[in-house]
């Protein structure tokens, strides 16, 4: 991988402006490489964690931003729980994923935010997840129309799967995405 830096790329802000918004602090990374090693959807991944937290460091805000290591990230927290300076990758993914939406960037791995759309208009809408209509509105909405269709009967005669949603206290709910969306506006 080779990169070229010029000095205003290294003096963008970017290192500070993610140590801000995560309240993490990413120049404590000395690339020791743990949380790549027990990463477990690093062979998805364009870049390694490590290479992440690097690129940050150098002040990379496209290539992080547009990469698709950022979207893959499932936030287990394994990256973090390994971490001998006690940084949390897992919340500095998740301030990266928030900065590449807000700035209205598509995600690298359009499924994850496909994925990602339909869970919180699900618990916007019902209060909690309703499973099947996440299952059923994401491979419909994904082009992957027939996938994990011969679960659905094993899972629905066992009571794990509902086919009407159950809803709680939704006015609630909307009261807080509502707050979100205005906290959001003026961001």
């Amino acid at each position: 991988m080779e990169w070229c830096l010029s000095s205003q790329v290294l003096r963008s802000g970017f290192i500070e402006e993610v140590e801000k918004k995560s309240e993490q602090r990413v120049n404590d990374c000395y690339q020791c490489g743990m949380c790549t090693g027990g990463c477990p959807v690093t062979f998805y991944m364009d870049y390694p964690p490590n290479q992440i937290m690097r690129m940050i460091q150098l002040g990379m805000r496209e290539k992080v931003l547009s990469s698709k290591t950022i979207w893959v990230c499932a936030s287990c927290h394994t990256c973090t729980t390994r971490c001998p300076k006690e940084v949390d990758l897992a919340e500095v993914m998740d301030t990266l994923r928030q900065m590449a939406y807000q700035e209205g960037r598509k995600a690298a791995v359009e499924e994850v935010q496909i994925f990602h759309q339909i869970f919180l208009e699900n618990v916007r809408r019902y209060g909690r997840q309703y499973e099947m209509g996440l299952v059923g509105n994401y491979n419909l909405n994904s082009g992957h129309f027939f996938k994990d269709i011969k679960q659905a009967p094993k899972l629905f005669f066992r009571g794990k799967l509902k086919m009407l949603p159950r809803r709680i206290d939704v006015r609630k709910m909307k009261g807080i995405f509502r707050k979100i969306t205005n906290l959001e506006n003026k961001a």
